[in-house]
């Protein structure tokens, strides 16, 4: 079960099922490393003059890293409970915005900007729009940056998700999202392009792809939050998952020790506008 932000799992508006979590989602939620950050600097050749749009900024999470930069960053959220906790995790900066609209809906205002960052969010935009918008709000020269977290693993190592396939069928039978994620080497592969979400066709250069391994650490009670965070248990009505989630949390206690990883691997991917 790859939780891939380079793939469109859902249609456009089933993202904002993440508002009515945003404690939840901040906290467990994986970030993105700080060399994915100094790369994106080095690629795009971003500085304290450089303008960044970021596209579904969540509670803020990379917000922070990119504002950290010394760059001025406007954010666009369609979650209002999640644009709200964003502006209170960036309030140290005076360099950020938090703007809540869709990014197919948002006022630019006339803005141009140098660089589009989307992070774990591009999957939601519609693409019908998406690239031409982005394409449309980015200065001559700008780039366009999707960020990522894919789910991972690599052979031999106990996989929570194995361990918990027969709660999944017992609760929810038949689910197609039900699987193991990809392991690691074969998601590597994938180092063409913009991943599995549309292609932009000729508005964008060929892309610079980086990849970062990262591990997070859960309890019985953190995992089951993870996955109350993700659009695949959201969806779920809430008398089928928050059972599921239960239980699953009982068996991460019971059986696995209490403690169980859940595998990442980070990806940047950017490319510049043409034309």
């Amino acid at each position: 079960m790859a939780d891939d932000p380079m793939v469109r799992p859902n249609p456009p508006g089933l993202g904002r099922v993440f508002n009515e979590v945003p404690e939840i989602y901040d906290r467990v939620r994986p970030g993105y490393p700080d060399e994915l950050f100094a790369d994106l600097a080095a690629v795009t050749g971003m500085d304290e003059r450089s303008s960044v749009l970021e596209v579904g900024c969540g509670t803020g999470q990379a917000t922070r890293s990119l504002a950290a930069l010394g760059c001025p960053v406007t954010a666009v959220e369609p979650g209002a409970d999640m644009a709200a906790l964003a502006r209170r995790r960036i309030a140290a900066f005076r360099n950020v915005g938090v703007e809540t609209s869709t990014f197919e809906e948002w006022d630019d205002r006339g803005r141009r900007f140098d660089v589009l960052v989307a992070a774990s969010s591009w999957h939601w935009v519609d693409p019908s729009t998406g690239w031409q918008r982005a394409h449309g709000v980015l200065r001559p020269g700008g780039w366009m940056a999707l960020l990522g977290n894919v789910v991972v693993r690599r052979p031999g190592e106990p996989e929570v998700y194995a361990g918990t396939a027969d709660l999944h069928e017992r609760f929810c039978p038949g689910n197609p999202g039900w699987g193991h994620p990809p392991l690691e080497d074969d998601v590597r592969t994938t180092d063409e392009g913009w991943g599995l979400v549309d292609d932009p066709g000729g508005l964008f250069g060929p892309t610079i792809v980086r990849w970062y391994p990262a591990v997070q650490w859960f309890d019985g009670d953190g995992f089951a939050d993870l996955l109350r965070s993700t659009s695949l248990y959201r969806r779920l009505a809430r008398d089928v998952r928050e059972p599921l989630l239960d239980a699953i949390a009982e068996r991460v206690r019971t059986r696995m020790g209490d403690r169980v990883p859940r595998r990442y691997l980070s990806v940047l991917r950017a490319g510049q506008r043409a034309g």
